[in-house]
């Protein structure tokens, strides 16, 4: 199985816009340079940081560069600025193991991180671990050696899934990944999939899947495209029956696709959850119990909503992120 790395990364124009826009426009509250700007809103305690526990602490928060990610690493900003901390934004790093590497090194403090990169592409694991706790478990028990301390992990699971439209949805009846397995043996024609390139020739992609599955889908029935297209013609459904697409993807909602299930549990779980620096907890240990809150309050449905305010509304990551937590309680905005 190749690595997650890629994945991650996303390859989509619709990422690659996000990140240029914040490269151009990041000020200072802006979702962060790599080189870090000081994260300066006027942010106070709700139910998390009262009495400042984290009052004269220099702190440092990072990200990959894909939306969803982003927006973690400013929920972490935010939460530790409220707590009194003075933050530094180095969110939106290029691809998984740059970020990771800051947090190895002490370069960051933290960000969020998930639990099926850290199985699969850090800890060199091939077969994932079917239940999420315990493969968080395992990650946090794992990468202890590395330096690294990862705190109890979310219900927001950014994995593979197959989608398709209402139209077809109603048509086929087709709720899992074993139905589409039935549906490919008994007609095959009907099984056509858009895909980005690197799904279609992933061990942990669309190779993996049919094997797992049984499916039969012929490779004309295959048509490779980018991810932001995927979801447009999953959408239209005339170019092709079913889109690969990620599970808290804001569009999955906004164009009203319906998500397989992935009933014998082939695609790795992965669940975010803080990967902190082991140096930063032991001096600031209380971190643990400022984060616990936010990321027990994330999951899919929370992460569509606010991917969606920036893949689909065009919303500023750091915006959307500071609203919800003030929408939640967990800081309040102004002095």
């Amino acid at each position: 199985m190749k690595t997650a790395v890629r994945r991650r990364a996303r390859g989509s124009a619709a990422r690659a816009a996000v990140a240029g826009l914040l490269l151009s426009a990041a000020g200072p509250v802006g979702c962060g340079l790599v080189s870090g700007s000081p994260m300066s809103d006027d942010v106070r305690p709700g139910t998390l940081g009262r009495g400042l526990p984290l009052k004269g602490a220099e702190l440092t928060v990072t990200s990959k560069e894909f939306t969803e990610n982003i927006i973690l690493g400013q929920l972490m900003g935010l939460v530790f600025k409220a707590a009194g901390a003075t933050v530094v934004d180095k969110t939106n790093i290029q691809g998984s193991i740059g970020a990771r590497e800051a947090v190895k090194s002490g370069t960051a403090d933290g960000m969020y991180e998930y639990t099926g990169t850290g199985w699969i592409t850090y800890l060199g694991h091939e077969r994932p671990i079917t239940d999420p706790q315990k493969q968080w478990e395992a990650v946090r028990d794992g990468d202890r050696a590395n330096g690294l301390e990862w705190l109890p992990q979310s219900k927001l699971n950014n994995t593979y899934a197959l989608a398709l439209n209402d139209a077809h949805f109603k048509r086929l009846g087709v709720k899992t990944l074993s139905d589409v397995a039935e549906l490919s043996r008994k007609d095959p024609g009907a099984v056509t999939l858009c895909a980005e390139a690197e799904f279609s020739a992933r061990n942990d992609g669309l190779p993996g899947m049919a094997k797992a599955y049984g499916m039969s889908i012929p490779a004309g029935n295959v048509k490779k495209m980018t991810s932001g297209v995927v979801y447009t013609q999953a959408a239209q459904g005339t170019s092709c029956t079913f889109g690969e697409v990620y599970t808290t993807d804001g569009r999955i909602k906004a164009m009203g696709l319906h998500v397989l299930q992935d009933d014998r549990h082939f695609f790795p779980n992965y669940n975010a959850a803080p990967e902190m620096n082991a140096a930063t907890m032991k001096k600031y240990p209380q971190i643990a119990g400022l984060l616990a809150p936010v990321t027990k309050a994330l999951d899919n449905a929370v992460a569509q909503r606010l991917n969606a305010k920036v893949d689909v509304e065009g919303q500023d990551p750091h915006e959307v992120a500071k609203d919800w937590l003030v929408e939640k309680g967990f800081v309040k905005d102004g002095g």
